[in-house]
């Protein structure tokens, strides 16, 4: 009965009843949050002390759980819920892990990570051994991507693999493109119609996520907002925009017991207005329609909150579910009715944060280019 929240890698949890352990991914390693049935959370303990986590995910055939840790930091990885860590980076050409995703290939586990700079690799023996796969490095266009923070490297943002063949994964590159493997990532497909015809933070891919039951029927949130795709990523419809309450989105989730229900948050503006304003204003909306409409799904969260909502995760069991959204002030909220209400369960973690963002905040932070916002970040 364990879930996992941090920047990037897996969202969507389930076990046998309600949520009684949470691993949450911060600039200051892995916090261990847990609770008896009915009780309030504690934080019991910090592993991977002084790591910036990344991304978390869950082994599905085994249960042992993947971290990858930003800048220098490499894959680790625990057989026991988060009590122990190990290295397991061997092969890995690049150590900077920014996202992870695990699934199985004829009932045994299979892990794919994806760096900055761009790569793409993956583990057919629990991580131990890693297989570089070039082809994601070096595609046509990749002299037009960048990242807007210093040191300007473009990054994998987001994986996600169809249910129905783990060969099949699509991959986020912020900033440069939405791309699709079929072979596990030995050649891949740019998916590009989204971006055209202007696309002011070129091609800022998010998350990608694929609507239960219905997986060629693709959704992802970019720096201009949410798009949806009904024919796996071939055409768009764009269904929200810059100037929406979450102009900014990021995390999207299905409800467990409703595939047109999502949960997206995010912030209101760009990242290179945060530095200006000096507040993120992050928060959840709910849409019951497949993201044609939208409404708050925050109460209990400040309004208007300082830092952003850069974690978000579902855990889901046969009585309800419970969601989880951590900020970049070190903040974990908690919502177990259907994110129709929220309580703060954790303080004062370390930031949950992709990278740098969380120092956008802080007072007296100045940019590269001054405090002059940049058009996307």
């Amino acid at each position: 009965m364990i879930a996992c929240l941090a920047p990037n890698g897996q969202m969507d949890y389930r076990g046998d009843g309600p949520c009684t352990r949470l691993l949450v991914g911060t600039a200051k390693g892995v916090a261990i949050l847990e609770r008896a049935a009915g009780q309030e959370w504690r934080h019991t303990g910090t592993m991977l002390e002084d790591r910036h986590i990344s991304s978390l995910t869950i082994d599905p055939v085994k249960g042992g759980i993947y971290a990858g840790v930003h800048r220098s930091g490499g894959i680790f990885f625990s057989p026991d819920q988060g009590r122990t860590w190990e290295s397991r980076s061997e092969g890995l050409t690049v150590d900077h892990v920014f996202t992870l995703v695990a699934t199985s290939e004829n009932g045994k586990p299979v892990v794919y990570a994806g760096t900055e700079p761009v790569s793409f690799h993956r583990s057919y023996d629990e991580g131990k051994h890693w297989e570089e796969m070039p082809a994601l490095a070096n595609p046509p266009g990749k002299d037009k991507w960048v990242f807007p923070m210093p040191p300007h490297i473009p990054h994998v943002k987001t994986m996600t693999v169809d249910p129905r063949n783990p060969k099949q994964v699509y991959a986020g590159v912020e900033q440069g493109g939405l791309f699709v493997s079929k072979d596990a990532g030995a050649s891949w497909r740019e998916l590009d119609e989204f971006s055209k015809p202007t696309d002011e933070s070129y091609r800022d891919v998010h998350q990608v996520v694929l609507r239960p039951n219905h997986p060629d029927e693709v959704f992802m949130t970019t720096g201009m907002g949410l798009y949806y795709s009904a024919n796996g990523g071939e055409t768009w419809d764009h269904l929200t925009q810059r100037y929406d309450r979450v102009g900014y989105p990021d995390k999207l989730i299905f409800a467990p017991n409703d595939d047109k229900t999502m949960f997206m948050c995010g912030s209101h503006k760009f990242p290179g207005m945060w530095i200006s304003e000096k507040e993120a204003r992050g928060t959840v909306q709910v849409s019951h329609d497949l993201g044609k409409t939208w409404a708050p799904s925050a109460n209990g969260i400040p309004d208007p909150l300082k830092g952003n909502l850069e974690g978000m995760c579902l855990y889901g069991w046969s009585g309800g579910f419970s969601l989880f959204t951590g900020t970049t002030d070190g903040d974990v909220y908690g919502s177990d009715d259907g994110g129709q209400n929220w309580t703060k369960i954790a303080s004062d973690l370390g930031p949950v944060s992709k990278v740098e963002h969380y120092k956008m905040l802080l007072p007296g932070y100045v940019s590269a280019r001054g405090n002059r916002p940049r058009p996307h970040a």
